[in-house]
């Protein structure tokens, strides 16, 4: 599957964020690319399509990115999905609790970075 097609879910309270990432993505030639605004309505989204890869915001209200990950961690169909997680620098700490993400990256971050964080989740591109 080429990056182009790849499905991609972008979770973010924040939607300049959502923004940011969709453009940085696109830079990266990822097209198909999915967002949501908080852990329930990406939960819902992952229920009905299968994402190469999800990219949750650490601290969002309603539903942190965590427990996000943890209940896709617990669903059969999401347990496998990659995680990026994105986390504040003063978030960069608290690597017990980032269990069972693939990978890590501390806002603010370049395009650059963020292909260097994709390339062991998915494979050089």
């Amino acid at each position: 599957m080429s990056v182009s097609t790849m499905p991609i879910l972008i979770v973010d309270d924040y939607n300049t964020m959502i923004r940011i990432l969709r453009n940085l993505l696109r830079q990266l030639g990822f097209t198909n690319i999915d967002e949501a605004s908080d852990g329930r309505t990406a939960l819902a989204k992952m229920q009905s399509k299968n994402y190469a890869f999800v990219i949750s915001d650490w601290s969002m209200s309603s539903m942190s990115g965590i427990e996000l990950l943890k209940q896709a961690r617990a669903n059969e169909k999401t347990a496998d999905t990659p995680f990026v997680m994105l986390a504040n620098d003063n978030e960069e700490g608290q690597a017990e609790q980032r269990a069972g993400a693939s990978s890590y990256l501390v806002k603010p971050f370049t395009a650059q970075a963020l292909k260097e964080r994709l390339v062991p989740v998915i494979g050089a591109f």
